[in-house]
């Protein structure tokens, strides 16, 4: 019994489009993913008692914008501005949300266990990639 060929397989023009389509749909989602990620800033997400109550855009701050947030007995002064968020003080018992500092990227938050207040940032990291896997 004789062996069969496999048959030759030769690109054709259209397969050129195709490949072409392909490299600029790539390309336009790659764009799209990191071009959106610097447009949307880094934003403090201020929760009281798991609740949000304010999200500020802080790439839209002129400056250091100090704010007194009251919550369950307590009164925090926050600072905002556009490089992060910090709490300059507070009249809770153990000052751990004080103690913890300024906070400038992506995820990073700060808490007030007594007052049941945190601030979260959220929005652009600085690569515009949150996380990668694998």
């Amino acid at each position: 019994m004789p062996m069969r060929q496999s048959p030759e397989i030769r690109p054709k023009p259209a397969d050129a489009l195709v490949a072409l389509f392909v490299i600029l749909l790539a390309a336009a989602l790659a764009l799209g993913v990191w071009g959106h990620g610097a447009e949307s800033g880094l934003s403090a997400v201020i929760s009281v008692d798991g609740q949000v109550t304010e999200t500020v855009n802080l790439s839209l701050l002129a400056g250091p914008e100090v704010r007194e947030l009251t919550a369950n007995g307590y009164t925090l002064r926050l600072r905002l501005s556009p490089d992060g968020a910090e709490v300059l003080e507070a009249d809770c018992p153990n000052q751990v949300c004080v103690r913890t500092g300024a906070i400038h990227r992506s995820g990073q938050s700060v808490v007030c266990l007594p007052a049941r207040i945190s601030v979260m940032l959220a929005g652009n990291t600085e690569n515009g990639v949150d996380a990668v896997l694998g």
